[in-house]
């Protein structure tokens, strides 16, 4: 008789994670190459700019005044999450989709943010919303990725609980 053969796991998706990390890096590159620091250039009108900045923090900057220990924290917290997400995954059966995308899109947004600070020592940026002379923070692909995961991660967590027994 022959053994059992194991359900494929969700690792296949780190495939997304590659893709994130590709678009961040080359938007990062083409930003770096073409567009002027702290210099907003319109894309629409009123609503949405391109302008490159640096964060030596985190989300909204935080801890960028820090003294430069953060990149290493950040660096550290990330692969501890990228870890913890991948292990994850490899328990996730690989049609899941609900739960692998999301997984693979905080850790492909993690690793494209943890490659800047290693090569840069800071985080590019270079999207910023705004409307009126409100401004959102600037950001980048990587940061989208992660927002759009965790999202992910909440939503799926929250609606996905098991239902309760219909009575007869």
């Amino acid at each position: 008789m022959a053994a059992p053969r194991p359900r494929p796991d969700a690792l296949a998706w780190l495939a997304l994670s590659v893709l994130v990390i590709v678009l961040d890096q080359w938007s990062k590159a083409w930003v770096l190459s073409s567009l002027p620091e702290y210099t907003a250039i319109p894309v629409i009108d009123g609503f949405w700019n391109w302008y490159r900045t640096y964060n030596t923090g985190a989300a909204f900057s935080f801890l960028s005044d820090a003294g430069g220990w953060q990149k290493y924290f950040f660096t550290l917290l990330a692969a501890g999450i990228c870890g913890l997400l991948g292990y994850w995954l490899s328990r996730t059966p690989r049609r899941d989709w609900r739960t692998a995308a999301p997984y693979a899109l905080v850790i492909g947004g993690a690793i494209g943010n943890v490659i800047d600070r290693l090569v840069h020592g800071h985080v590019v940026d270079f999207i910023q919303w705004h409307w009126q002379d409100y401004f959102w923070p600037a950001f980048n692909i990587a940061d989208s990725a992660i927002v759009a995961g965790a999202i992910g991660i909440a939503v799926h967590g929250l609606f996905s609980g098991a239902r309760p027994a219909q009575a007869d």
